[in-house]
């Protein structure tokens, strides 16, 4: 299996970006190995103490450093990570969007298979 970087670039969305790279390159299902990158926002979500089947969503409007693993299913990123601020104060979660403005985000995938 071959290891397939994305890379998301400035004035980009990574879930819709890595979701628009894995359709083109066909891969249906995989792992995303890693994630690393900074974004400028973000939404992340986060399960409420009495009811794990629904989500707080957060939207953070600050320029953040990111991690994160994840998998790929059905052509879908499914991306969790860790969010590190000013402050030396992390916030970690189910990534639902992030835009990026200033640097980048590189998502690395092995695919299942291919179409």
């Amino acid at each position: 299996m071959e290891m397939l970087e994305i890379r998301v670039e400035v004035d980009q969305e990574v879930m819709s970006t890595v979701e628009q790279h894995l359709t083109k390159l066909g891969i249906t299902n995989g792992a995303i190995v890693s994630v690393i990158g900074a974004v400028d926002e973000c939404c992340v979500s986060n399960m409420p103490l009495n009811n794990p089947k629904e989500d707080i969503l957060n939207i953070y409007k600050e320029p953040l450093e990111m991690s994160g693993t994840g998998e790929v299913r059905d052509g879908k990123p499914h991306i969790h990570c860790v969010l590190s601020r000013e402050g030396e104060s992390t916030l970690a979660g189910h990534l639902h969007w992030a835009k990026v403005s200033t640097w980048y985000v590189k998502v690395f995938v092995i695919a299942d298979e291919l179409k």
